[in-house]
Parts: C-alpha cells; sequence; structure tokens
C-alpha cells in the first residue's frame, strides 16, 4: 500500500447506513388479469408483467425521505466510497449524532405505520375495487411488515491485513485514489441543481442561494487532503464570500460571479484545472514585498546636484555631466557625411585653434581695460547676445553651445 493511501485512511472512517423500507408490491401474475377475446400475453422472457401495489405509496413517503436525509448528512462533509460513505474522523462524531436523531425518528415514524397498516390496506381496496380479489390475496401480515421496516448505521476505520496479495493492495490504491474524482463529482451535482433552481435566468437572488455555495465550500475544505488542488478552490470561494453584503437581496454584478462560480463548481474537470492553474501561476509575497520597498526607496532618494564649489574646483567633471545630460544625437546621421568629415577634419581643428586664440586675446585686453579704467567697471555682468561676434565665429558656433 502506497504512502499517500495509507495518510487518506488515517484521515477517514467509513459510515454505513443501513436503511429497509418495506416496498408494498407484489409480482403481477397471469391471472391477476382479464384479457379480452383473442387477447395474448407476451412470454416471459420478452416482457415481464411487472408489479402491483397493495396500499398506497404515500404511506412510505416519510421512511423513504428519513433515508434519503441519512445520505445527504453523510454527503454533507464525506464522499462515498464502499458501498457507504468516507468521512473525515474529525466530523465521525457530528455525522453519528445526527444518524442517531433520524433512527430515532425513523422508529416513530415505524410505529405509527404498523399500527395503521391494516386501515391503509383496506383504504386501497376501497379505492379500487374492481382489483380487490387481487389485492387481498397478495396482502402480507404486520408481523412480515414489520421486519422489512429498519434504520441503523455503522462507523469503522478501514486497514489492511497483515498479508494481503499485491493485486488486492494495488486495487485498493485504486479505489483511494478515485475518492478525489467521487468527490468532485458530487459537488459537480450540488452545483447544477443550484444552477438550474436558483441561479439561472435571475436578476437577484434571496441569501438562501449562499446555503449551496457554503456547503459545497466546508465539503471541499474537510476533504482537501484527498487532492492537492481542493485549496486553491476553497479560496477562490472564500473570496467570493467575504465581498457578498450583509444584507439585502444579491443582485447584479456579485450575482454575476456567484453564477460563474457555480458554473466552474458544475465542471469537475474545470474545477481541477481550475485549482491547479492557481497553484502553477502563485508567486512569493515576500520577494514582491522586498522589490517594491528598493524601488520605493530610490525613489525617495534626491538626486545628486554638484554645488558652487565641486563646479568651480572640477570644471571638466562638470563639463562631462552636461553633455551626458543632453540628449545624444551624435549616432544619429553616423555614415551619412562621413567622406565630408574626413576632408574637413583638420580644417576644423584648425579653426578651432584659431577661436580659442582669439577668444584667449580679447579676454587679456578686456582685463587690462578693467584695470586702467576702474570708475568703468560695471557692477552688473556683461550680457552676451548671439551677434555680438564676428561673422566668422557664427560659422563654428556649434563647437561653443
Amino acid at each position: 500500500m502506497s504512502h499517500e493511501t495509507q495518510l487518506i485512511l488515517d484521515r477517514v472512517v467509513l459510515v454505513k447506513v443501513d436503511a429497509n423500507i418495506y416496498g408494498a408490491r407484489k409480482k403481477l401474475k397471469k391471472e391477476d388479469l382479464v384479457l379480452a377475446d383473442g387477447s395474448k400475453l407476451p412470454p416471459e422472457d420478452l416482457a415481464s408483467l411487472g408489479s402491483k401495489r397493495l396500499l398506497d405509496p404515500d404511506k412510505l413517503t416519510v421512511f423513504n425521505r428519513l433515508k434519503k436525509e441519512a445520505e445527504r448528512i453523510c454527503l454533507r462533509v464525506g464522499t462515498r466510497f464502499l458501498g457507504g460513505f468516507a468521512v473525515p474522523v474529525e466530523s465521525a462524531a457530528s455525522i453519528t449524532a445526527e444518524l442517531k436523531r433520524i433512527g430515532l425518528d425513523f422508529a416513530v415514524a415505524k410505529t405509527e405505520f404498523i399500527a395503521g397498516y391494516d386501515a391503509a390496506v383496506t383504504d386501497w381496496v376501497v379505492r379500487h375495487p374492481e382489483f380487490a380479489g387481487i389485492i387481498e390475496q397478495a396482502v402480507d401480515s404486520v408481523e412480515f411488515v414489520s421486519t422489512r421496516l429498519s434504520f441503523d448505521f455503522l462507523v469503522v476505520s478501514i486497514g489492511l491485513p497483515d498479508s494481503l496479495p499485491p493485486a488486492d493492495v494495488s486495487r485498493l490504491d485504486s479505489k483511494i485514489g478515485s475518492l478525489s474524482e467521487q468527490m468532485f463529482y458530487e459537488i459537480s451535482v450540488e452545483a447544477n441543481q443550484l444552477i438550474e433552481q436558483s441561479l439561472l435566468g435571475k436578476e437577484q437572488v434571496t441569501r438562501n442561494a449562499l446555503r449551496p455555495i457554503r456547503r459545497m465550500r466546508d465539503k471541499l475544505d474537510g476533504l482537501g487532503f484527498l487532492d492537492h488542488r481542493v485549496a486553491p478552490v476553497v479560496s477562490t470561494i472564500d473570496d467570493l464570500l467575504a465581498r457578498i453584503p450583509t444584507k439585502g437581496a444579491i443582485e447584479g454584478s456579485i450575482l454575476q460571479e456567484i453564477l460563474a462560480t457555480a458554473m466552474l463548481l458544475s465542471d469537475p474537470d474545470k474545477t481541477r484545472r481550475h485549482g491547479e492553474g492557481l497553484l502553477v501561476n502563485q508567486t512569493p509575497i515576500v520577494e514582491e514585498t522586498d522589490v517594491d520597498e528598493i524601488v520605493e526607496h530610490a525613489e525617495l532618494e534626491p538626486p545628486t546636484v554638484p554645488t558652487a564649489t565641486t563646479v568651480a574646483a572640477e570644471p571638466t567633471p562638470l563639463i562631462a555631466e552636461s553633455v551626458s545630460d543632453s540628449p545624444d544625437f551624435t549616432d544619429l546621421f553616423d555614415g551619412i557625411f562621413d567622406d565630408e568629415l574626413e576632408a574637413d577634419s583638420a580644417a576644423d581643428d584648425l579653426a578651432i585653434e584659431v577661436l580659442l586664440d582669439k577668444r584667449q586675446t580679447e579676454l587679456e585686453i578686456d582685463k587690462d581695460n578693467d584695470e586702467s579704467n576702474p570708475s568703468t567697471h560695471s557692477a552688473e555682468p556683461e550680457t552676451v547676445t548671439a551677434g555680438d561676434d564676428d561673422e566668422e565665429d557664427d560659422s563654428d558656433q556649434d563647437y561653443w553651445f
């Protein structure tokens, strides 16, 4: 037996519900039928005559209702398995208490039915007087009927004997492995009922429509150990329920989300794929937080601005920084004027040297004039505008700016 199988068996118990209900039917015989002249019955290997009722079937409704209620209680938290129900160990006590209550209700209903059995048969004969003979001939005794009405249940743990053929062990592994498929199928049945009975074609619904959603959620949560894809589906339902208003009718976009969730649960394959997809797409939350903190910290730090002292002391880095901050278009026309640039490079270098020498000479002359004429020195800095230089300077303006 595999390790996964043993883990599942350790977490479930098997609940067997044994409810016997009297059918109040007998096989129809040839002599019970009155045939017209020339009529002929088909042979028995071709068709059966069916059965005849011995009393009103409504008298037995209470027993069928109690049996179905017991099954619903087990299916609410468990799933069908080996003719019974695999129920989580932690839910066994509550299931046992409810099944005991149903057993008491069944016993009360049986007592009432047995007390009124003869009267029920008589009433049935009165309602069908032309067939009174075939009814009275087939009626069972009260004692026999009493043995055909019973309710009981059993809660057991599942284990394997120490020595078991490998084929039998493999068969049990297969049965255990199919538990999750059975669970998803049962969820789909309930989801389809919710869609058909409460959601389709509705513009608004009452809060009663949430009960099936919560039941399905609790069942999936309790049996989550059967399949790793269950937990993300439960989280999806929890997120939906958390956003539903606490009061008033349910309508609008939230109703559409409920319908979409129910339609997802109504398809076992899509439910499994949805859970698998959520597991694959999960990302670590801590790493995302760290990245956000780094980005936020970088945004809060002010950019470094060079001070006046730095500019005066280190003119060369300032010029380099200023050039790097400006848009760089040097690569935009690469290769277009290569031939002309090669021919003019020597002339350009010579022009730059001439301009630099001229500018240095002008600065020295201005300095001498300022020293010889201190009274005419202006307190305001000189404003230099375009056009103050000679026309020959305009041709090389790009080198200065």
